[in-house]
């Protein structure tokens, strides 16, 4: 199954007998709950997960989102209705970031039929997708995660992939060169790593994702191949899910580090590197 799904797709599927479970995930970095512009407009019958409450455990040593207790993602996961016989798109305001966390929590968990609705909210609405403000009511899900559908890396496993992989850095290009760190205690990169910002995942409009040959190739002048073993951090675990993403629909398997930057640069004993090169 491909892992996104364009909006023409996405209202095909609606109009039959099978649909899909549909989660909004909208969210923004360091913003308010994105609850009250899904409570004025979503796709009919999406319900609202929150990716900093649902998707992601407490901040702290493993990270600004580290992942979530099981329990919680669990029981807001069968909240929405997702059930494990039952494929599931999810979407946000069309960065792509909060779909892609939820997409890859899933797939980790072991639902096998998940995917992003490609450009987001904005592309529904393009394409003249109606939404609506009223709340749905799902039917109870039965959806219980079950962990190692796909790879994770510790911050160890990281280190070791730099060096003997390729492991991708989706952060902005300056925050890997060191030469500014907006968030976190220190600037640079894990030693090893390549420079592969997230922001070159997608087309001109900034949203859809670039056609698959074109990541492929992009990738591929990194080094990430589909017989590669290949790795992606970011800040938090959340821009390195949409690599993931991206590089899924490359056709290149990928491991993701959750704790990425947040977690690595917090313990003072592990090495930075700093500058262009992945040192």
């Amino acid at each position: 199954m491909n892992a996104i799904i364009t909006a023409t797709e996405l209202a095909s599927e609606l109009a039959g007998s099978a649909t899909p479970v549909l989660l909004d995930v909208r969210w923004q970095l360091g913003g308010p709950s994105s609850r009250p512009d899904y409570e004025a407009a979503h796709l009919p019958g999406a319900v609202f997960v929150d990716l900093d409450t649902d998707l992601a455990g407490a901040a702290g040593p493993a990270g600004r989102h580290p992942l979530p207790d099981l329990a919680v993602f669990g029981a807001a996961m069968r909240a929405a209705g997702v059930r494990a016989d039952r494929r599931v798109v999810v979407y946000d305001g069309g960065l792509g970031w909060g779909a892609a966390r939820a997409w890859w929590l899933l797939r980790w968990t072991g639902h096998p039929a998940v995917r992003v609705l490609d450009g987001g909210l904005p592309a529904w609405q393009a394409a003249g997708g109606e939404v609506t403000a009223t709340i749905p009511a799902p039917g109870p899900g039965d959806f219980q995660p079950a962990p190692g559908a796909l790879p994770l890396l510790t911050a160890q496993d990281a280190a070791d992939l730099a060096r003997r992989g390729v492991l991708l850095d989706a952060r902005a290009a300056e925050r890997y060169r060191g030469e500014v760190e907006p968030i976190d205690r220190v600037g640079g990169h894990i030693p090893g790593a390549v420079s592969a910002p997230t922001t070159e995942n997608v087309a001109p409009d900034g949203t859809t994702f670039r056609a698959a040959p074109d990541l492929a190739e992009r990738f591929a002048s990194l080094g990430a191949t589909a017989d590669a073993e290949v790795g992606v951090y970011c800040g938090s675990g959340v821009s390195g899910a949409h690599e993931v993403l991206a590089l899924a629909v490359a056709g290149v398997p990928a491991a993701l580090y959750v704790g990425s930057w947040s977690e690595w640069s917090a313990d003072p004993s592990r090495p930075i590197a700093t500058g262009p090169q992945p040192g």
